[in-house]
């Protein structure tokens, strides 16, 4: 009897409970999330303007956009949001590089008990500072410094011919990654030190007395094992790239007008709701955001893939094969009769 009211008491499982406590995130992430991808497909298969949006045109919109067409105002869509894929890629790469570089090279500074640079704490709040500062108010300050206007900052202070700064490619590109870049250093230096505040300073020290160069620890310890806090920056900073709208929609001084240059995937979704009411492109709209969302899960499986421990997905792969086995022999047992 007692054996019995123990097995019961073994038997008992908590995790209900804890999925009592992870509910609320779960419907709170698929009213907020789930839903609008859904509906945004939906939205997707229907036609454009007020009087074919609820017209079902399945997979139109999605071959207007990936392979255009004869009709001229379609051939104007695929171009342009392939010129604003394009520019969405260009401008994410060119600061992700940045980015990744400056934010690695400074937590290797600030984590290096040799150097003792004073201050750290300081550096560390006012680099961080950008992160938090609207995006509104640093495109209007950078708005001040580098515009078309020959009172913006730049501009006042040489004596020759204004520059378009907004009407360059290469200027107007590069202003952006450098805000970009200026905005997020910051949280990745953070993310960074924390990786490198987490590897066990034996190796530090047993390569020090080993009379390794900085360079040889940076490349052999550092580097290494600090690839999960890498893939993690990649992953989230391509996510935020490929999604990126305020900067390049708000640097602008010419009224209600996005400079092309600059339009990303993201300002197209947006323009397509924002055109004239009895013209919206809904469709067009929730297909370019189901393209964007399809080409970011591809790019995060190929960047995951890519990073994957060859020898733990192997031997995760020969434990599974084992559990089956086990569990095969066991049910031919119980099949056999076999105690």
């Amino acid at each position: 009897m007692a054996s019995t009211a123990q097995s019961r008491i073994k038997s008992i499982s908590y995790a209900k409970y804890g999925y009592m406590f992870i509910a609320p995130f779960f419907i709170v992430y698929a009213f907020f999330q789930v839903w609008p991808l859904i509906n945004t497909f939906i939205l997707s298969l229907h036609g454009n303007g007020l009087a074919a949006q609820d017209t079902f045109v399945g997979m139109d919109n999605f071959k207007d956009l990936l392979f255009g067409g004869d009709s001229r105002s379609v051939a104007r869509v695929h171009s342009d949001f392939f010129r604003d894929l394009g520019n969405t890629v260009l401008l994410w790469v060119g600061n992700f590089i940045l980015q990744i570089f400056l934010s690695l090279l400074l937590a290797v500074w600030f984590t290096d008990s040799k150097l003792h640079i004073p201050g750290q704490g300081f550096f560390k709040v006012v680099m961080y500072l950008p992160n938090i500062i609207t995006a509104v108010s640093v495109a209007a300050l950078f708005m001040r410094f580098f515009s078309n206007s020959s009172m913006c900052l730049a501009n006042s202070l040489i004596s020759g011919e204004a520059i378009r700064f907004e009407d360059s490619a290469v200027w107007s590109r590069a202003i952006v990654m450098f805000i970009q870049t200026w905005m997020w250093f910051g949280n990745t230096m953070i993310m960074m030190m924390s990786g490198i505040l987490g590897i066990n300073p034996s190796l530090f020290e047993a390569a020090a007395i080993d009379g390794a160069s900085s360079g040889q620890v940076l490349t052999k310890i550092t580097l290494p094992l600090l690839r999960p806090m890498v893939v993690y920056t990649l992953i989230t900073s391509m996510i935020g790239g490929l999604q990126m709208f305020d900067i390049p929609y708000l640097y602008h001084t010419s009224p209600n007008t996005v400079n092309p240059l600059l339009e990303t995937a993201a300002v197209f979704v947006y323009s397509k709701f924002r055109v004239n009411p009895d013209k919206v492109q809904y469709g067009y709209a929730g297909a370019a955001s189901i393209v964007l969302f399809l080409i970011t899960a591809l790019l995060g499986l190929i960047v995951f893939r890519m990073n994957r421990d060859e020898d733990e997905h192997r031997k995760k792969k020969e434990r599974k094969a084992l559990i089956k086995a086990y569990k095969q022999e066991q049910k031919m047992a119980k099949a056999g009769g076999i105690d």
